[in-house]
């Protein structure tokens, strides 16, 4: 039986299992999802990733889980919470990603969002984060309406090219996310 973690309006995360190959392979292998990572996945890459999902639930008990229409049932995207390298130390940080047909419905921030409370009120982490490639604005803009700032810029060296990424965070402590149009002026300078 799957292991449900959260459950929004429309949504509902639960860990991945073998069964879900299927949908994860169709989300992996489209190269309009996979831009940020320069290249849709092959076969090989997908079960890889699928392996590191499980090995990330066992070992830390949260991972990137797979994000299900409750209407439906069907599998659109995985969001969830990894641990990170950033600066020589591990930080957890909200990823998401969402198969093509299911972009611009909100579903990445309802998503995101339910994570980063998750993150705070039952991981009890003290800060989440939101490690973004410079070319992805969309997933900018879901951290930004997540109440993350932009903190950083680091380059993460991934499939032989070295691509420069925002770095975004929140604070559990923050104690109004500012509004939207002040996140936007923080982002763009």
């Amino acid at each position: 039986m799957a292991h449900i973690i959260l459950d929004t309006d429309r949504l509902q995360l639960r860990e991945m299992n073998p069964s879900d190959m299927e949908a994860l392979s169709s989300i992996l292998q489209d190269e309009r999802v996979m831009y940020a990572y320069n290249g849709k996945f092959n076969d090989e890459e997908t079960a890889a990733w699928m392996r590191k999902q499980l090995r990330r639930y066992k070992e830390f008990g949260f991972g990137l889980w797979g994000v299900f229409l409750k209407q439906t049932g069907e599998m659109i995207g995985q969001c969830g919470i990894t641990m990170q390298e950033y600066r020589a130390t591990q930080i957890p940080e909200i990823g998401y990603l969402f198969a093509y047909g299911h972009w611009h419905n909100g579903y990445a921030v309802e998503a995101a969002t339910a994570c980063r409370e998750y993150g705070f009120s039952t991981l009890h982490f003290d800060a989440l984060y939101s490690i973004i490639r410079d070319t992805n604005i969309a997933s900018q803009h879901v951290a930004l309406r997540n109440g993350m700032n932009p903190i950083d810029t680091i380059i993460r060296h991934y499939r032989g090219i070295d691509m420069p990424h925002k770095v975004f965070r929140v604070k559990k402590d923050d104690s109004e996310p500012k509004t939207d149009k002040s996140r936007e002026n923080a982002f763009t300078r």
